[in-house]
């Protein structure tokens, strides 16, 4: 397994795409912010070779530290393929790793345990230990519960000892959260949230979507379903690559609003539609944080809704300026990665006010194509088979209208598409749970706009 090294800090650009010209007393102000790192020596996910000469690959490596949890509850014996898959997958993952990353990995059933490096330890990634942790995977045997808060709270106990900016979690699990209240995840959650990012993968088909997608959610990770364990080690193997390209961490989306105006709201909807209005902290005098966890090379756009004061034809106003932040360590001043400004100027112009920008509505259909999946499933599995037609049918016509070739596709095994232009539709009889588990967990995945 080759083994890639980090080279220097990505750059960040920020771009707003919005319509700015309001009709008279109109109060709403809608931009896209495109937020892109580039030059961090990643791509795709896949760490370049070190091109820095002066810093060996454990150096490179020293600024991130990550716990893969699995789940080894007694419902990973059945069938048996699921658990050996599991540890496969997990060796996998451990090959991945870059020389210098703190590493352990946590067996999860109704506790948590170590299973390497153990002693409340993190390992460091080389050869010797990375054999070391692969030969622990033997440990891992199916018995117990399911406790998923537990298994946080230890990861977020070992990766917390370890003095770097990027923390990581990757969390497996087959089953739903039994053995303690929902509470105590969200507890876990809520304590977890900003100190570290976590990816979440259920396995087969036994476990809750809103749980594993909450967790994800909640931790700024992704979420996926692995229906069959012979898919592990691969999906495995990319989540590391994706964990091992992150250069950046903790950074937020800072939104300063002037006297009288305000944020209505703010959400990720690309690559996956995330809400982050309620995720704001006070930044001082009118200005709020949105997190938007860690970055490596890539691009994510932002639907930033403001509400300013009316005004009259021939008025303007920067409506909210959008800042890149990055906290400094030792909470001095933070460093600003980026910039851009949102408008507003009131016009008669007719043309001009009803203009809706291309992205805005983009981002807007697939927001409601996300919502119209979830609430569609959400009421054909309470037998309203007329709402769940109806929504799932309107989340088709959006599918259709925006090119998400990906979402039509697990569309058409729940519903038969009659008509994908007007959203005309009818279910399915038999839906395989496993389809329509997919179309759940993947319903927030959106199309970038074409431009």
């Amino acid at each position: 397994m080759a083994n890639f090294a980090k080279s220097n800090a990505p750059r960040f650009s920020v771009d707003v795409y919005q319509n700015e010209y309001l009709p008279e007393g109109a109060r709403e102000v809608n931009a896209i912010v495109t937020v892109t790192s580039t030059g961090g020596g990643t791509t795709g996910g896949m760490p370049l070779p070190v091109t820095d000469p002066a810093r060996s690959p454990a150096q490179e490596g020293a600024d991130a530290a990550v716990v893969i949890m699995v789940d080894c509850s007694g419902s990973m014996d059945y069938p048996p393929t699921k658990m050996r898959n599991a540890r496969d997958a997990t060796a996998a993952a451990i090959d991945t790793l870059r020389d210098g990353v703190s590493f352990a990995v946590v067996a999860g059933t109704h506790k948590a345990g170590e299973v390497f490096p153990g002693d409340g330890k993190l390992a460091t990634a080389d050869t010797t230990t990375r054999a070391q942790g692969k030969d622990a995977l033997r440990k891992l045997s199916a018995s117990g519960g399911t406790a998923i808060g537990t298994w946080l709270r230890l990861a977020d106990q070992l990766l917390s000892s370890a003095d770097v900016p990027i923390r990581h979690g990757i969390l497996l699990t087959d089953g739903r959260n039994e053995h303690e209240e929902p509470q105590q995840l969200r507890d876990a959650l809520e304590a977890c949230a900003g100190r570290f990012t976590c990816d979440a993968r259920g396995v087969g088909t036994d476990w809750e979507v809103k749980e594993v997608t909450g967790i994800a959610s909640a931790l700024l990770g992704s979420a996926d379903i692995v229906a069959d364990p012979d898919g592990l080690a691969a999906d495995f193997t990319q989540m590391m690559e994706n964990a091992m390209g992150k250069e950046v961490a903790d950074v937020a989306l800072r939104l300063w609003t002037p006297r009288g105006s305000g944020i209505k709201f703010v959400k990720q909807v690309a690559p996956t539609v995330e809400e982050l209005t309620d995720r704001r902290t006070e930044a001082g005098p009118r200005a709020g944080d949105y997190p938007t966890g860690s970055w490596g090379d890539e691009s994510r756009d932002y639907h930033v809704c403001v509400e300013v004061p009316a005004a009259e034809v021939g008025q303007e106003m920067l409506a909210a300026r959008v800042s890149l932040i990055l906290p400094a360590p030792d909470g001095s001043t933070p460093q600003t990665l980026g910039q851009g400004l949102v408008r507003a100027v009131w016009t008669d112009d007719m043309v001009a006010t009803t203009s809706i920008n291309p992205q805005v509505a983009h981002y807007t259909g697939q927001a409601e194509l996300a919502q119209a999946i979830q609430t569609g499933l959400d009421l054909r599995k309470a037998g309203d088979e007329a709402g769940a037609t109806a929504k799932l049918g309107r989340a088709v016509q959006l599918a259709n209208e925006s090119g998400n070739a990906d979402t039509a596709k697990l569309l058409s095994k729940v519903v038969d598409v009659v008509d994908a232009a007007t959203g005309t539709v009818r279910l399915k009889a038999k839906v395989a749970e496993a389809d329509e588990m997919t179309l759940e967990t993947r319903s927030t995945k959106t199309v970038r706009v074409k431009r």
